[in-house]
């Protein structure tokens, strides 16, 4: 493996910035990834734009997808940051915005691909929204992710270079309290004030978390009221949910939506709902346990395993029953924060450890999706 031109590919892609809701940087950056892939793979990627938002994906051979292979180009870093973070390698360690979440896992799912003897049934997809949630390029992972043996996902690495094999689901909700001003001095009691209905609203939704089940429901952002003399009238707050069963899920759902107002004359309306399913570990546990077999064969350490709250598009392909392994990019840490960085020694080692479990699930029969959790002999 040429790691001076994979060092390379990244700073390129890192030194394009890509803000997620920067429309023309999503764009521009889109085409140097698929500059780079055309140069490694030797094929240009179909350029896919829904809602303004620019996606690539490569498909290779004639027939279906066996192997998806999942990154994103995006990032939350906006035009500018170069300049007080610039894409650096000094002691072996490679810093810049997005270097770590994930410019350098698309790099290397890229040069994985390329090493391969035959690539025939592999998808390479790479989105240009997901730090939004992948609003336009959800039904896209789902549609490509479906009939697959198996979803590679190149999200960084957990702490320790730990495979993520078990995400958390998301649900967010918008709930917006309506009541009645008045003049808080002359007359309050002609008033419905919402301040103190979403007062009660917040507590109701705070105890709908379940530590045993490792539910947690987070009352965020939150604003009620125009002036100090003035009863509020309206008001909102944002909730968040991280869930690890889709049980969970619906059942904080259905809470959520049976919420009624405390106050006589206050009104509630509760938008949002659920926006990406669980990774759950069944969905992980027997691809983590083949790339582990994978990893003693070629001389690697093995790597550890995590469950962790944060959400990725690895969500979106188990949710529609195929089975996923997630962090398989770069190891380091400080994502979304001024220390993002890189380990480079770290690069190598995980792009063959892709590059081999990619080749192994080839070599299975197909669709033969029980026949995923160990490596081949």
């Amino acid at each position: 493996m040429d790691l001076h031109a994979l060092l390379d590919d990244i700073r390129e892609m890192v030194e394009c910035e890509s803000p997620s809701a920067d429309l023309v940087a999503v764009a521009r950056s889109a085409d140097v990834v698929a500059r780079i892939g055309e140069r490694r793979l030797g094929a240009a990627p179909e350029h896919i734009v829904l809602d303004g938002r620019t996606h690539l994906r490569w498909r290779f051979g004639t027939g279906p997808t066996r192997v998806l292979v999942v990154g994103h180009h995006d990032t939350v870093w906006p035009v500018g940051s170069l300049a007080v973070h610039p894409c650096t390698i000094e002691n072996g360690v490679l810093r810049g915005p997005g270097c770590f979440d994930m410019k350098t896992g698309v790099a290397m799912a890229i040069h994985a691909i390329a090493g391969l003897e035959d690539c025939d049934g592999v998808t390479l997809l790479v989105t240009g929204d997901e730090e939004l949630g992948s609003p336009s390029s959800r039904s896209l992972i789902e549609d490509e992710a479906r009939g697959a043996d198996a979803a590679l996902v190149l999200e960084a690495s957990a702490d320790g270079g730990a495979l993520k094999t078990e995400r958390k689901g998301v649900s967010l909700y918008d709930v917006r309290v309506l009541g009645r001003a008045a003049h808080a001095g002359l007359e309050p009691e002609r008033g419905v004030n919402a301040t103190v209905e979403l007062a009660h609203q917040v507590l109701q939704v705070n105890a709908l978390g379940s530590p045993l089940e490792g539910t947690t429901v987070t009352p965020t952002a939150s604003g009620t009221g125009t002036t100090t003399n003035t009863v509020p009238a309206g008001g909102s707050f944002a909730v968040d949910v991280r869930v690890r069963t889709v049980a969970e899920q619906q059942r904080v759902d259905t809470a959520m939506r049976s919420m009624r107002a405390v106050l006589p004359g206050a009104s509630l309306e509760v938008g949002g709902g659920p926006n990406r399913p669980p990774l759950a570990a069944d969905d992980s546990a027997a691809l983590y346990e083949r790339a582990c077999a994978l990893a003693v064969r070629l001389g690697l350490p093995v790597p550890p395993s995590a469950a962790v709250g944060g959400a990725s598009d690895g969500n979106f392909t188990a949710g529609v029953g195929t089975p996923t392994l997630d962090g398989l990019g770069a190891v380091g840490g400080g994502a979304h924060a001024d220390d993002e960085h890189v380990l480079v020694e770290e690069i190598p080692g995980r792009t063959l450890l892709l590059r081999a479990l990619v080749a192994d699930l080839l070599a299975q029969p197909t669709n033969d999706r029980h026949a995923a959790g160990a490596a081949r002999p």
